[in-house]
């Protein structure tokens, strides 16, 4: 269902730019390529119960290979407060935490076009959604879906979540949209963001 694929049909990589881009005598014109970007796989066990949902990992994420690497992102603080996955631990003891706690972490996009960080920089025709059919199919026990921001609720809501209803008709899901992390949300104070996601996961988290 994707608006587009990658690599192109054609061969030849999408541009993106002005329609007529200006030229100076002599020169060849130059178009803006946007790169496409691609997500991570989900951190899981077959045992989850909840799953946290962003929207496409940022410029620092993408560069790092780890979920939420830019340093003013409030999510593993956030984590650190609820499960133990604090900032100061290494990458994979943050992640077994996750895990151990029932938790799960992925992207509602698989792949996009992109050219900063921010979400509204999305081409919206560019979207490719993640493959949930087999992610439910593989994770029974997931109860809890809780989206990091506006932008991975409103895509999971139009890209994937018609597609899921006949398959998961039967079985009931919560689905609760969370203040986003991203130091992009400066609206919002770190202290707000902690008690909005701490009110959420109350009663539901594994034991530590």
């Amino acid at each position: 269902m994707c608006a587009a694929t990658y690599p192109p049909a054609s061969g030849t990589p999408r541009l993106y730019g002005a329609e007529t881009p200006t030229t100076h005598a002599g020169r060849t014109p130059k178009l803006k390529i946007m790169p496409r970007i691609e997500s991570f796989p989900p951190i899981e066990n077959p045992t989850a119960s909840i799953l946290i949902l962003g929207s496409m990992p940022g410029k620092e994420s993408l560069r790092a290979g780890q979920y939420y690497a830019h340093q003013r992102n409030a999510f593993w603080p956030i984590m650190g407060e609820l499960v133990g996955a604090a900032p100061v631990l290494p990458y994979e003891q943050r992640i077994k935490k996750l895990k151990f706690s029932g938790i799960a972490l992925w992207d509602v996009l698989a792949s996009c076009t992109r050219h900063s960080s921010m979400d509204a920089d999305i081409e919206a025709d560019s979207i490719c959604p993640n493959d949930f059919a087999s992610f439910f199919l593989k994770h029974p026990q997931v109860t809890h879906i809780f989206f990091n921001g506006t932008m991975a609720e409103q895509c999971f809501h139009k890209h994937v979540r018609p597609l899921l209803e006949p398959l998961l008709e039967n079985r009931p899901l919560l689905y609760q949209r969370l203040p986003s992390t991203s130091p992009a949300n400066a609206s919002i104070r770190y202290e707000q963001k902690l008690k909005a996601w701490k009110v959420n996961f109350k009663g539901i988290l594994r034991e530590r």
